[in-house]
């Protein structure tokens, strides 16, 4: 247990081992897509949850960890804010998805971190779960840290059926990834410095073929090609917190090529 958790803190670090700075994209994409974006998905929250089950919070939205503590709450509806609590006892993050189903498209989550946490962070990205190459079909995520954001690559990284196998095997013999590894993972990701607050923020994450873009309250921050970008299903929208978020509006869209 002890060996398979400093795998996964490896997995979750790992976008610290090469921090450097993106160059922004020159795009706008908000006009991007307002001209050629179809929104497909939008949800404001302005209802009450019903229970803890899988599909309380309604809307469609899945929280994929609900029966490992049914008896915790991990997603609370409240005055139009989705509140997500993480409880250890799940031994996984709070996992919340909705069906997307894109190729190429955005999605763009309203967040707040509460200040109740010094570890508070956000996972928020795209998974498709019939794709057989990558564990339980993680595919890109933007990671948003107390220090930084990063966008990363999973479906050809971390999460790679076969870079995981063997990460996870010399991690528990030699407590160590192997050097091509961890040169790999270093390609699959960028992240840029953000210092986290208590505020309000926009984010919205594009994916246009093999690359994707990161967009914070309306500047373009990061934008990183990678391979797994380019999956040509992105089936659900996903979140995750390591503690505490709150999410007042996720958005998605499709772009048609």
């Amino acid at each position: 247990m002890i060996r398979t958790r400093f795998f996964l803190a490896f997995m979750l670090c790992s976008a610290w081992t090469g921090l450097h700075a993106a160059e922004p994209a020159g795009k706008n994409d908000a006009a991007w897509l307002k001209e050629k974006g179809t929104l497909i998905f939008a949800d404001t929250f302005d209802r009450e949850e019903d229970g803890n089950g899988l599909k309380a919070i309604g809307n469609g939205w899945e929280s994929a960890t609900a029966d490992r503590v049914p008896a915790i709450k991990q997603a609370d509806l409240e005055k139009g804010i989705l509140k997500i609590t993480n409880a250890p006892a799940a031994g996984h993050q709070p996992h919340i998805h909705h069906e997307a189903g894109f190729q190429n498209g955005a999605a763009l989550i309203r967040f707040k971190f509460p200040g109740l946490s010094k570890s508070e962070d956000l996972t928020f990205g795209f998974v498709d779960r019939e794709c057989l190459t990558s564990h339980a079909g993680h595919l890109a995520y933007a990671l948003v840290r107390p220090t930084g954001i990063t966008l990363s690559d999973y479906k050809t990284g971390v999460m790679d059926l076969a870079n995981r196998k063997r990460s996870q095997e010399a991690v528990a013999a030699t407590g160590k990834v192997p050097a091509d590894l961890a040169e790999l993972y270093k390609t699959k990701q960028v992240t840029v410095p953000w210092k986290a607050d208590e505020k309000w923020h926009d984010l919205l994450l594009v994916v246009e073929g093999d690359e994707m873009r990161a967009t914070l309250d309306g500047k373009v921050i990061a934008t990183h090609k990678s391979a797994g970008f380019s999956h040509p299903m992105k089936r659900w929208v996903s979140i995750l917190a390591g503690s505490t978020a709150w999410v007042d509006e996720v958005k998605v869209w499709k772009v048609n090529p």
